[in-house]
């Protein structure tokens, strides 16, 4: 489940969203995204993330090193507990580039507050990850996501297979709400937020609130490095969605803070902008 710039099929699917204070950060929402991603595209593709918050930097984008397996071991970690999958509700300083354009992992990452500056600079990513981006996807984000960082994650057909995971942190726009993006196109034109789309993705969430006896403990390698342990979660909370073919309607998923620490899986929602 992503929204690609042009033809892609997208699998197994990993979203992660955890709320922590950070001794050095402040209050902040970590997010997870993985997935295997097959490009049908002639060329360069990109997937693109839209993520609540109104201050992004290349510098919140958190490298995993050879590490590359945190979000599978969270993963790992829910599927082996014996809970039982939930129900699902439904609802309806100084100044910087304009476009911020840098590598990371096997990306060119274009970072924007305003999408439809995205196809201005274009021009900086290298010739091999340069997608084809039409112009009805960064204004679908302008209008319907105004109070959202977007990121355009730029990548051949090469890089996709070794991608890793992203992680990336920021100050929320609410603290106690957490989502992750979860909208689906990979068609290259704007998502259809009335399409039925079919979804293989586990969904999970973490706290640094939560108690001792909340959720499933995770397992990391004591070699991780201190910086990236500190942004990981010690317990978490999810649940899969796609058995039996499923299909939901197209939007992201959230949860609320109180929800959360509660164990309330059920309510987490599909919502739509």
């Amino acid at each position: 489940m992503c929204v690609a710039s042009s033809a892609a099929a997208f699998s197994g699917t990993v979203l992660y969203c955890g709320r922590q204070r950070h001794p050095e950060h402040g209050l902040i929402h970590v997010v997870g995204y993985q997935n295997t991603v097959a490009n049908l595209a002639d060329g360069p593709n990109a997937m693109l993330l839209h993520l609540p918050t109104r201050r992004l930097a290349p510098e919140q984008f958190v490298p995993v090193g050879r590490d590359g397996d945190v979000l599978r071991r969270m993963v790992d970690a829910v599927a082996a507990s014996e809970a039982e999958p939930d129900g699902i509700a439904w609802m309806g300083a100084e100044a910087e580039p304009a476009v911020r354009v840098f590598e990371h992992d096997v990306y060119t990452v274009l970072l924007a507050d305003d999408p439809t500056l995205i196809l201005t600079a274009l021009h900086r990513v290298p010739w091999k990850r340069r997608p084809r981006i039409e112009p009805e996807l960064p204004a679908f984000y302008a209008e319907r996501f105004p109070d959202h960082a977007v990121a355009l994650c730029c990548f051949d057909n090469a890089d996709a297979r070794r991608a890793k995971p992203l992680l990336v942190w920021y100050p929320p726009n609410d603290p106690d709400r957490l989502t992750v993006p979860a909208l689906d196109s990979h068609t290259g034109g704007a998502p259809d937020l009335d399409a039925v789309v079919p979804v293989d993705h586990w969904v999970l969430f973490s706290s640094d609130e939560a108690g001792d006896g909340w959720g499933t403990a995770v397992e990391y390698p004591r070699r991780m490095r201190h910086t990236l342990r500190g942004l990981l979660p010690d317990r978490v909370m999810g649940r899969y969605y796609g058995d039996g073919g499923q299909a939901l309607v197209n939007g992201d998923f959230g949860i609320g803070h109180r929800e959360l620490l509660a164990g309330q899986l059920d309510r987490i929602e599909r919502h739509r902008p």
